[in-house]
């Protein structure tokens, strides 16, 4: 439980966090932030890990004074860890195959989730990947979906490197231009959970639709 409260805590108060993590680090948070990103996107266990939100710390971080980051090096710096991230999850994916599908539930892997971004790959096509970056859970199992599926690797890594550089530069470059505002300061955790909220939104919503057209079918 305690562990729990202290990873809300961590989402809900980033810029404080970031801003000590900045401090202890220097450099080496622009390893710590790749590593953060690159997991992310790249490991199906790892789909708890912070996204749209350290996006847009990290760039209100770069924004302030004395700051150890450079705004464009670290936008630089996390799109790589996108798409490689991405890529790496397409190749386990493609390596796995539809074994995973007989994985039972367990506390690492929950194969609902990948049900559920299958069925959304299988809505949008390959704009999945791009639009995958934007969703929550759906981001981490999108390019290993891709990856099961038939997709070749030239048309995902085309969606890989589009989604890649649209999040991370959109995310990152916003924070840097609002995440210094004084409201924004003040208010910065219900920014978040703002964030949080509007990114699994469209989660939301397919579930409500699924469920009301089971409904309607029973």
């Amino acid at each position: 439980m305690d562990l729990l409260k202290q990873f809300i805590d961590v989402f809900l108060h980033l810029d404080q966090h970031l801003n000590t993590w900045a401090a202890d680090l220097g450099p080496w948070l622009y390893v710590v932030l790749f590593a953060i990103i690159f997991c992310e996107t790249a490991l199906v266990v790892t789909p708890f890990l912070p996204g749209d939100s350290l996006l847009f710390a990290v760039g209100a971080l770069a924004a302030t004074e004395g700051s150890p980051i450079g705004v464009h090096s670290i936008v630089i710096l996390l799109i790589i860890a996108a798409i490689t991230g991405d890529a790496v999850n397409y190749s386990i994916g493609k390596y796995l195959g539809p074994k995973v599908f007989r994985w039972e539930r367990s506390r690492l892997f929950n194969p609902e989730h990948l049900v559920k971004t299958q069925a959304f790959y299988e809505k949008y096509g390959g704009k999945t990947i791009i639009l995958a970056r934007f969703v929550p859970i759906v981001r981490t199992f999108a390019p290993f979906v891709a990856g099961i599926g038939t997709m070749s690797y030239p048309r995902f890594a085309m969606f890989n490197v589009i989604g890649g550089i649209v999040w991370v530069a959109g995310f990152v470059y916003l924070g840097h231009a609002f995440g210094n505002m004084p409201v924004v300061k003040k208010n910065f955790q219900y920014v978040i959970l703002g964030i949080i909220i509007v990114s699994v939104l469209p989660i939301v919503i397919e579930f409500w639709r699924a469920r009301r057209n089971r409904t309607a079918g029973s």
